[in-house]
């Protein structure tokens, strides 16, 4: 039962989307702008970068709140955070509400990493900025962060049935972002200087894909 419990937490705090509920909001799907996914960093190109920011962190917290809910309700149950944790991804990426088709799960990640230990969540953020500015490209943040958390939260815990649980997440995560690898080899997908010059970006990848720059 605590494994049905701590799923359904998960899963149901998951779902929440402040992306897709601003967009509804202004009436509008934002699956169907920008990027097209329910996201904070889709938020950022369709609405603005206080609502990106904003979006992102009500996904941060709303991951960690559902881990630490349900750690406080099953104390005793050693999966409790594997568990919610996988489930509060499951339910961002696929939300009942909105046909399954949510956000990437990267806020909801950083915020289970958050709720495991905050020190690891500022070195990975720290790492994850270094990343972006490397590479101009968030999208591989994502799967980096993703498969990185779980090798080191099964090499820290030895627990390696949570571990497995978390894989599943991690899993989904990488495959969300296939797309985005495929734009950036036909040069269609949005750097992260979007942010600083969005015209010349827009500009760059309305583009057809034979006539645009070589990914980076």
């Amino acid at each position: 039962m605590e494994y049905i419990w701590c799923a359904l937490i998960g899963y149901s705090v998951g779902t929440i989307n402040p992306s897709y509920l601003l967009g509804r909001i202004k009436g509008m799907d934002i699956r169907e702008k920008g990027s097209g996914n329910a996201g904070g960093s889709n938020a950022l190109i369709v609405f603005g970068k206080i609502a990106g920011v904003l979006c992102s962190l009500f996904d941060i917290a709303k991951a960690f709140t559902a881990v630490r809910l349900a750690e406080f309700l099953f104390p005793n149950f050693s999966q409790a955070f594997s568990v919610t944790g996988c489930a509060v991804i499951l339910g961002h990426i696929f939300p009942f509400y909105m046909k399954f088709r949510g956000g990437k799960g990267l806020a909801c990640l950083g915020g289970v990493v958050l709720s495991y230990d905050w020190l690891l969540f500022l070195i990975m953020l720290a790492a994850a900025v270094v990343l972006t500015l490397v590479t101009d490209y968030i999208c591989f943040v994502a799967p980096t962060a993703a498969v990185s958390f779980v090798v080191i939260y099964a090499w820290q815990t030895r627990n390696f049935i949570g571990s497995a649980i978390l894989a599943i997440a991690a899993a989904l995560i990488c495959g969300k972002h296939v797309r985005n690898f495929k734009r950036i080899r036909e040069g269609t997908e949005a750097r992260f200087s979007y942010i600083r010059h969005p015209e010349k970006e827009i500009a760059r990848i309305s583009k057809k894909p034979e006539e645009s720059e070589p990914a980076q």
